[in-house]
């Protein structure tokens, strides 16, 4: 008789560790979540480092500013150049400069908000003959540069007699010459449900009081975003008062900075970046009160109801 050996299996010494690999699922995530912040840090400090050279130059004296000295941080800290730059130049103080550019930032903010937003609800909500062509062809002049319209407009203002005031500056803003501003305001408009009309009509109301009794208030986070760029594209503004200005008096900050520059004598760096930090402070401000309505506002311009 034949017997089958069957093979004897010996006991193990010691239990092997299970294997988890959900713990090894962690631990990847977690490398590169760390590599990504890393990552992420090093291009912020590399967007960052203009500003805080910038900021840090306006604490520098004038000697140390450029040339062969690179560091970022100077021993010889002062409140010199702020002095400096508050004192004004050529004659006109600085709060004059701040004055001026408030004036046209607002004006063109106050412009810019009545101008656009009637227009678009007439492109929005008004039937009338051609408004798709005159609608198309807003959107058209977006594609036409600015400097095509510089010597045109500027022999316009002249022989009107404009040049050296802030109309130039401002009549295109009262005019809805900003076609992005109606473009991102009519795909609000057309967002919003047609029954409002039609339940306002029924009680009589005509397109004035549909206008601003319910367009309007619907309309804040659209208003506020295009407060915002309007204030800041027209703070910033260096081309327009430098074409149509030429009083000292009447210039705003941008061309304020360049009379610290003189090619001819010596510069006053270090007064030009602490005025620059001083003229980025109501920007900043107004940026970082009303930033949350920005992506409220330009979300919905590609929107059609």
């Amino acid at each position: 008789m034949t017997t089958i050996a069957t093979p004897t299996q010996s006991a193990p010494d010691a239990k092997a560790p299970d294997y988890n690999p959900k713990s090894d699922s962690v631990v990847a995530k977690r490398v590169r979540s760390t590599i990504f912040h890393i990552v992420a840090l090093a291009l912020v400090a590399v967007v960052l480092y203009p500003a805080l050279w910038m900021m840090a130059s306006s604490f520098k004296p004038n000697s140390e500013i450029g040339g062969s000295n690179t560091s970022l941080w100077s021993a010889n800290f002062s409140f010199d150049n702020f002095v400096t730059a508050m004192d004004g130049i050529g004659g006109v103080s600085t709060m004059q400069f701040f004055t001026n550019s408030l004036i046209l930032a607002i004006g063109a903010v106050v412009g810019t908000i009545l101008s656009a937003s009637v227009s678009a609800y007439a492109f929005a909500r008004i039937n009338f003959p051609g408004r798709n062509i005159f609608f198309g062809m807003m959107i058209a002049t977006l594609l036409l540069p600015f400097h095509v319209v510089i010597i045109p407009q500027y022999i316009i203002f002249q022989q009107m007699g404009l040049v050296d005031t802030y109309v130039p500056l401002l009549l295109g803003k009262f005019l809805a010459a900003d076609a992005f501003f109606v473009f991102l305001m009519v795909q609000f408009m057309r967002n919003l449900p047609a029954e409002l009309d039609e339940a306002a009509r029924i009680d009589g109301a005509g397109h004035v009081r549909i206008f601003s009794s319910i367009m309007l208030p619907l309309m804040k986070p659209a208003l506020i975003s295009t407060s915002i760029f309007s204030f800041i594209w027209s703070w910033n503004d260096f081309l327009g008062p430098l074409l149509y200005l030429n009083t000292p008096e009447k210039y705003p900050l941008p061309l304020a900075l360049r009379l610290f520059v003189d090619q001819t004598q010596s510069s006053d760096y270090g007064a030009m970046i602490a005025m620059s930090m001083l003229a980025l402070l109501p920007v900043l401000v107004f940026f970082l009160i009303f930033q949350r309505y920005i992506v409220e506002g330009v979300s919905t311009q590609g929107l059609k109801g």
